[in-house]
């Protein structure tokens, strides 16, 4: 019990001290006057609180002045004839309007950076051209590619017949030496017939001859007509293979200069640079009627201005920023409301220094009766005081 007690004496004693904070404590009994540093000491002291409490009212002050103003400046406007005030508002009207419209373009989420927009705007005369020669070279470059593919596969066709008649060649060949072997062993079996049997092979050889001779002339003929083909083929891919030395030139240089134009104007692509391009249009048009706006803007807010200095306002320039309120009633009174609390604050904040001041300096009187014998001295400290501040 005595714990839980305990603890709960703490706590009221700092709730206690924390209410007290505002209070400024002279422990005069707790200074020993005789002793010159002290005594030095509490002066400076109380002092240093009024100094502090004039430097906080005089900025107070300020403020205070500064609201109080604000308030009667809507008095004044609120209490402008009929006439007078639709003028006030048609100003205010345009230039709510005028604000929207800069909100809107300073919300968009797809609008160029300064960056992309400059860079436009420095090729703004050559960029159509270079987009019509760009989409052109691309154009071209795809025409090449399909060049160059049908040449390709010509080629291709061409190296297959070739490599089909050195195969047919190759096969007379064989074809020639099995003729040739097979004549010779029938011409060999007949002389050994005629001359080992004593048979008649005249006719025999004949037909041999006659056989041999033939087949051997068409796989001539054969492999003569493969060979001028093979020639021809050889030449045909030849005659291709320069068409296609001719296409890669043209290649080469439309793919260079398609990246030339890439890297001209910072893309990948024709149909990127044309988004851009068109991106860029929209762009430099809002960002005309944007410096339009702002031109208006200015305008109707010297317009305003000059309006209001005609009547017993302050501060005109105040209400450029907020024409909101001049036109909503229930926006004036929410300002009015604000004002009023923050004057009700700053008048207590002007109070409560005015009191630590007085109170300070209520302080220094009182040691100075108390120990007359220190007034002088009390009085040259207040005055150096004064100088320094």
């Amino acid at each position: 019990m005595g714990f839980w007690r305990n603890l709960f004496r703490r706590k009221k004693v700092v709730e206690e001290t924390e209410e007290n904070w505002e209070q400024i404590v002279y422990p005069r009994d707790q200074v020993d006057f005789q002793n010159e540093e002290q005594r030095s000491r509490y002066i400076t002291d109380c002092l240093e609180q009024m100094a502090e409490a004039s430097k906080e009212i005089d900025e107070l002050n300020g403020e205070y002045d500064r609201v109080t103003s604000y308030l009667k400046d809507m008095e004044e406007i609120e209490a402008l004839p009929g006439q007078d005030r639709e003028e006030i508002n048609t100003f205010a009207r345009k230039l709510l309007t005028l604000e929207q419209e800069r909100e809107h373009y300073l919300d968009r989420k797809n609008g160029m950076n300064d960056t992309e927009y400059y860079q436009m705007r420095k090729q703004e005369e050559e960029v159509e051209e270079g987009l019509a020669r760009l989409k052109q070279a691309e154009g071209y470059g795809g025409l090449i590619k399909q060049d160059m593919r049908r040449l390709e596969r010509e080629r291709q066709a061409y190296e297959f017949r070739r490599a089909e008649l050195e195969v047919a060649m190759q096969n007379f060949r064989g074809m020639a030496v099995i003729f040739l072997t097979a004549f010779v062993v029938c011409i060999a079996m007949l002389l050994i017939l005629q001359f080992g049997f004593e048979y008649d092979t005249k006719m025999g050889m004949l037909l041999a001859v006659a056989a041999a001779a033939v087949a051997l002339t068409v796989l001539c003929i054969r492999f003569i007509d493969a060979d001028k083909e093979k020639a021809s083929v050889a030449y045909g891919i030849n005659k291709l293979i320069q068409l296609q030395n001719k296409v890669k030139i043209r290649y080469v240089n439309n793919r260079n200069l398609v990246d030339y134009y890439c890297l001209k104007y910072n893309t990948d692509s024709s149909a990127k640079l044309e988004k851009k391009w068109k991106q860029y249009q929209q762009e430099k048009e809002e960002r005309k009627q944007y410096a339009e706006a702002e031109a208006k803007m200015e305008y109707y807010q010297k317009q305003l201005v000059g309006r209001l200095s005609r009547y017993r306002v302050n501060d005109p320039e105040r209400w450029v920023g907020q024409p909101g309120a001049l036109l909503d009633k229930r926006e004036m009174v929410e300002i009015r409301h604000d004002l009023i609390l923050r004057r009700q604050a700053l008048r207590k904040q002007i109070d409560y220094n005015t009191n630590v001041g007085e109170t300070a300096r209520q302080e220094v009187k009182d040691v100075a009766k108390q120990f007359p014998m220190y007034m002088a001295e009390i009085l040259d400290m207040v005055e150096r005081y004064d100088k320094q501040g």
